[in-house]
């Protein structure tokens, strides 16, 4: 693993500021023997955002010259905007580690610079956070390359978000009656007030962004849910874990309801354990003295079903009040949050902040293994959230 030196207090400002603009970038961190040899190694998350972006998966590249690819690319100062390519290979050499070159970016760098990589509309930019002073650059009155396409992206990035918002302010300070007399009673309304049709997948609910509704009393919220694996479970499937774990309800059902935690067994012994060794999150089940294994989820599969299902939530505050009977809801605040922050995820597992509802043995709704975020959870997963007050 290669680590990449701190950022300055003024390179920190100028990444928080891409942030803040909706721009989603890759570091390269330029040392002295990469500007020299004009090789710079691929780091795991440099791959991941090539990967996630559509722009080169190394997995599936061969190694040698012969197996090069190249991506159209541009160097972006506050004067100029570089037309070059930017070379993914994986040398002949040792075991073919991958890397990559941006071309002419010698003329734009020094050793020990911090570079930040943006792909959009179907070109790779490059933009050094440390000589460059992408701050002044937007506060500048005058059009220049580095505003001109972080205007662009977060224009783009924020269209959608502007859409979704000005429906909801139509319903701003108004009372509605909820569809159904249920928990998700709210959520089902809200979509189909704006024309959605009802999601149970792990897909986000409108052009992306994920819609996530709680009353005023709710504790916790479902981030997403997830059947753990298989293949790698102690228990096959979830009639094992019946089999193993449940109990008889009232209406003669064998099932399974309850909340687990990590490292706290609950009323049945179950519990979450984070595997740092071999990057698990396990249930296992405590008796007496001893922890029997029960099932097991990849932490790689959860951290891709977070980023995937929240990469834009608009996560809705109600205030609910009966009206003849039946419930109505009133709208008061939107947070509206991006990219979830990864490494949060594991740990606010281990603090107990995220939990998993196992809801096993129903009639109806099927088996779900529900992922669960406390109330008040939302700005320490998600960077910088926004807030919008729904009234007129």
């Amino acid at each position: 693993m290669i680590h990449m030196r701190a950022f300055s207090p003024i390179e920190e400002a100028r990444l928080a500021i891409l942030t803040q603009k909706s721009v989603s970038y890759t570091l390269v961190h330029i040392t002295a023997t990469g500007f020299q040899k004009s090789i710079l190694d691929a780091t795991d998350p440099m791959r991941e955002y090539f990967l996630e972006n559509n722009i080169h998966n190394y997995e599936q590249q061969k190694q040698g010259t012969a197996n090069k690819v190249q991506v159209k690319s541009k160097i972006l100062t506050n004067k100029e905007e570089v037309h070059t390519v930017t070379s993914f290979y994986r040398p002949e050499t040792k075991k073919g580690d991958p890397r990559l070159w941006v071309y002419d970016v010698k003329k734009y760098c020094f050793p020990d610079d911090i570079l930040a990589l943006t792909y959009f509309e179907d070109c790779l930019y490059v933009l050094n956070i440390t000589q460059s002073d992408i701050i002044a650059d937007l506060d500048s009155p005058i059009a220049n390359p580095i505003k001109e396409l972080i205007c662009e992206i977060e224009e783009k990035s924020t269209s959608v978000a502007n859409e979704l918002l000005a429906k909801f302010q139509i319903f701003a300070n108004e009372w509605i009656k909820i569809d159904v007399e249920a928990d998700t009673g709210i959520g089902r309304t809200i979509e189909r007030l704006l024309g959605i049709p009802m999601n149970s997948t792990n897909e986000p609910d409108y052009k992306g962004i994920e819609l996530k509704s709680a009353r005023p009393k709710t504790t916790r919220t479902t981030l997403f849910s997830k059947t753990p694996d298989w293949t790698i479970s102690a228990c096959k499937s979830s009639q094992d874990i019946l089999a193993k774990c449940g109990y008889i309800t009232a209406e003669g059902r064998l099932s399974y309801r309850n909340t687990l935690v990590c490292n706290i067994p609950n009323s049945q012994g179950l519990f979450l354990y984070l595997n740092g060794i071999e990057d698990y999150l396990e249930i296992k089940q405590k008796q007496v003295q001893i922890d029997y294994d029960i099932a097991v989820w990849r932490l790689k599969t959860l951290h891709d079903t977070l980023k995937k299902k929240h990469a834009e939530t608009f996560w809705i505050s109600t205030n609910t009040r009966k009206q003849h009977g039946y419930t109505e809801f009133q709208i008061s605040k939107i947070t509206h949050s991006r990219k979830p922050i990864i490494t949060q995820f594991d740990y606010m597992l281990e603090q107990r902040k995220i939990s998993v509802d196992l809801l096993l043995g129903r009639e109806k709704h099927g088996d779900t293994y529900a992922f669960k975020l406390k109330k008040g959870g939302v700005p320490l997963l998600f960077p910088e959230p926004r807030i919008y007050t729904i009234s007129r």
